[in-house]
């Protein structure tokens, strides 16, 4: 019963740990975050990114604060269950607690431009 009770503590503890990212940056393929996301758009049409590529509010493309420029990202809706995959080209979001911000293209596809702002599940797919 002892070694039951230990085992079983041990693998929620090592659950727990898989779930719990304590820097987004370190998010490896197959990581999964939640939080909130938001748009930006055509204000930004034709204007570096971060990255250096210039923005277009039509490709499925995001901001993240951390993760690597070129890694694969599945976004889903929570209030919805819809969900896109954008490439990381951009830095932000910087505003409270959002993890992500979209182009108005990936928006679009997870119904998220009427309200603007959404809490998400994103899924790191791949990274460069």
């Amino acid at each position: 019963m002892v070694r039951w009770k230990a085992a079983c503590g041990a693998a929620l503890i090592a659950f727990w740990a898989a779930q719990a990212t304590a820097h987004l940056g370190d998010a490896r393929p197959a990581d999964i975050l939640h939080g909130a996301a938001s748009w930006y758009g055509a204000q930004f049409q034709g204007k570096p990114t971060a990255s250096g590529e210039p923005f277009d509010p039509q490709k499925l493309t995001a901001a993240h604060k951390e993760l690597p420029f070129g890694t694969e990202v599945r976004v889903t809706n929570k209030a919805n269950g819809k969900s896109v995959v954008v490439r990381i080209n951009d830095r932000g979001p910087f505003v409270g607690t959002r993890i992500i911000d979209l182009s108005r293209g990936a928006a679009e596809r997870i119904g998220l431009i009427k309200r603007g702002v959404a809490p998400v599940r994103l899924e790191v797919l791949s990274r460069v």
